[in-house]
């Protein structure tokens, strides 16, 4: 049997703390490849709105901020921080990270590998690509750039998982 769901992986917040994904069992996730200076950047501001939608429920919205497209990502620490506070960001930012290729963080590896996953391949092409993790922490579907995250598909498929309980 395939250990497919994302809680085995350890994950550092902006501030360097390292926290594990099983700390979001039973939550519904929408995990977001980020950057600050991207033509889909306004996509930050559709994510708090998408959040703010389903305030008082168990969805989470996780932001991993990369510079693997267009060095789009100048950004360190406490820049990004400030940078999504601004936008009045209100999920977690975790530290920047590569999402492609063979440096790519292994959970990342993890979503763009069906063997290793059991659902789906899927590497980010850019900047906000969106992976959909349900309560099980099983990836179930993936969300290219161009659909904001504050689309009737996304929003959709979201409620759906949130009233399954599985």
């Amino acid at each position: 049997m395939i250990d497919n769901n994302i809680y085995r992986f350890i994950v550092q917040t902006i501030y360097g703390e390292e926290v594990s994904l099983s700390a979001y069992t039973n939550k519904v996730l929408l995990i977001v490849n980020t950057a600050s200076q991207c033509g889909f950047t306004p996509q930050l501001k559709d994510l708090v709105a998408l959040k703010n939608n389903f305030t008082g429920s168990d969805f989470e919205i996780l932001a991993f901020p990369s510079n693997d497209f267009g060095g789009q990502e100048p950004l360190e620490g406490k820049g990004i921080v400030d940078f999504c506070e601004n936008i009045g960001a209100n999920f977690p930012i975790f530290n920047k990270i590569r999402v492609r290729g063979p440096y790519a963080d292994p959970l990342y590896r993890f979503f763009a590998d069906k063997k290793l996953n059991g659902v789906l391949s899927s590497v980010p092409r850019w900047n906000f690509h969106k992976f959909l993790i349900n309560r099980s922490g099983i990836v179930t579907d993936f969300f290219y750039p161009f659909t904001k995250p504050n689309s009737s598909k996304i929003k959709k498929k979201v409620a759906r998982l949130l009233a399954n309980n599985q």
